[in-house]
């Protein structure tokens, strides 16, 4: 979907963001609902494929009644892409977070957003370094929103692995969901950071998420299988499903490390992204 600059470039990045938001936190994409139905369809027990229909019962009256599909509608992360006439300025990060003011009180989504050692509430979704917004160059300029729980968000984990341990990474992902168990709302949706530095491999664990999940690797079907053996299911409840996808992202690193990030996500994976058209 495209928004013009007709109202100016900050404008239109806050319609953008906006409407993004509200696609996002009504709706599923298309690749998540196909992962679900194969899912559903291949399920052997009983209580998973009930918890599947469930699931499906949850994402047809959202849609039809335009409301969130959870009641934890995240936190906001925007992914921008600049092409190079446009000017990166400030103007831009405000305007994103005049679209998440916006949809937070049209969607509506839930105030989230706390000091974190206050916990005083912005009312509105924004406060110091929120919402997360991620740049990056690009051909055109685009909002990219990742409303992220914190269900999912808490069940994460980060690990320095050492250059020799290249084979523990699987174990390592395995590793992370058995600890979750039921808590990040399963069947999940696992980015997988490899290399860059610590941070860096936080990023390309969440960036990993923002990946169509009906294709998987041989290396990411390979983890997805460890995960799936560990039979935790739908909700929890037991299942030949635990993780619908395994999305791997790598970036060069440290000759003596291997970071290993795993950003959690649960089964509504959601996201969405707006073209802005700039006028010339």
């Amino acid at each position: 979907m495209i928004e013009r600059a007709a109202s100016g470039l900050s404008g239109a990045v806050a319609s953008a963001t906006y409407s993004a938001f509200l696609e996002a936190e009504t709706s599923i994409p298309t690749d998540v609902r196909r992962a679900l139905r194969r899912a559903r369809d291949r399920e052997q027990s009983a209580t998973a494929r009930t918890q599947f229909e469930n699931i499906e019962e949850n994402i047809r009256y959202a849609e039809e009644h335009g409301l969130p599909i959870c009641q934890d509608t995240g936190v906001p992360v925007v992914y921008l892409t600049i092409p190079p006439t446009v000017p990166f300025t400030r103007d831009l990060f405000d305007a994103v977070a005049e679209g998440v003011k916006r949809a937070t009180r049209e969607v509506p989504l839930r105030p989230n957003v706390v000091d974190p050692l206050s916990r005083e509430n912005s009312g509105d979704n924004t406060g110091a370094g929120m919402p997360a917004v991620h740049v990056m160059p690009g051909d055109d300029l685009t909002v990219t929103v990742l409303p992220k729980g914190a269900g999912a968000e808490n069940c994460s984990r980060i690990a320095m692995l050492l250059p020799s341990e290249a084979g523990e990474i699987a174990r390592f992902v395995a590793e992370t969901v058995l600890i979750a168990g039921g808590r990040p709302c399963p069947p999940v949706v696992l980015g997988v950071g490899i290399g860059s530095t610590f941070d860096g491999a936080a990023a390309l664990a969440k960036e990993a998420l923002l990946l169509p999940i009906d294709e998987m690797t041989s290396f990411e079907q390979e983890i997805c299988d460890a995960v799936n053996a560990l039979g935790i299911g739908p909700m929890g409840l037991g299942g030949d499903t635990t993780a619908l996808a395994v999305k791997v992202k790598t970036g060069a690193c440290h000759t003596a490390s291997l970071p290993v990030a795993v950003n959690v996500q649960c089964w509504a994976c959601r996201r969405s992204t707006r073209r802005v058209e700039v006028a010339e």
